[in-house]
């Protein structure tokens, strides 16, 4: 009986650290990051739940892109719905699911047409793409935008945790590939007794389905 009261403490206090840790993450705001192509993470992002070099261009992200010693090139532009940007001479490019570095090579390609010796940097200035829904058996269902990237976890604190008759072993990623969707099984439990490994990134798009 002591074995029991002591592990449902210990559960307990896993989930409350998880829920004041996922609310931090989500309020931090997005400040302007300090080197060339890169994006924000908050100050208590676990480095391996957050790739700095993964993070990938979304529809609404806010991007600061700049051509040294050319101000009229320089502009701030947010990435339309279709995932597209407009910019000067070069017209409309893809920027949605590149990296900042992909897209800033794209951009110095584009632009050395014109430009000698031109060097260009992406900044992503806010983050806005970030969209995942939970749904279910949760306390607070609904859709979350985050300002960096999340785990299946972190997204289930932010919806107030599991409700008491949720399925936790069954819970589902429904995750749109461009072409369909696919399903990924989240274990609740196993993540709680087997490590962080099972606890994976989730993804612009994502909806968590708690059965």
């Amino acid at each position: 009986m002591r074995s029991n009261h002591l592990r449902s403490f210990v559960l307990v206090a896993a989930l409350g650290a998880s829920v004041m840790s996922a609310s931090a993450f989500a309020q931090q705001g997005g400040a302007r990051p300090s080197q060339t192509a890169t994006v924000p993470a908050p100050p208590n992002a676990n480095p391996a739940a957050f790739a700095l070099a993964e993070y990938r261009i979304g529809p609404e992200d806010v991007l600061d892109i700049s051509v040294w010693k050319n101000e009229d090139l320089t502009r701030t532009v947010v990435v339309r719905p279709d995932g597209r940007i407009s910019l000067p001479l070069l017209n409309d490019l893809q920027a949605a699911n590149l990296t900042p570095l992909e897209l800033r090579d794209v951009l110095q390609r584009g632009y050395s047409r014109y430009v000698n010796e031109a060097e260009v940097s992406v900044i992503i200035k806010e983050i806005h793409s970030l969209k995942v829904s939970v749904v279910g058996m949760v306390r607070l269902p609904g859709r979350y935008e985050l300002r960096s990237q999340a785990t299946v976890l972190e997204a289930l604190a932010l919806a107030g945790g599991l409700s008491e008759f949720a399925k936790r072993d069954q819970i589902t990623v429904f995750r749109h590939d461009g072409q369909k969707w696919q399903r990924l099984g989240f274990d609740y439990s196993n993540v709680l007794n087997r490590g962080a490994e099972e606890n994976f990134i989730l993804r612009p798009g994502d909806i968590v389905v708690v059965p």
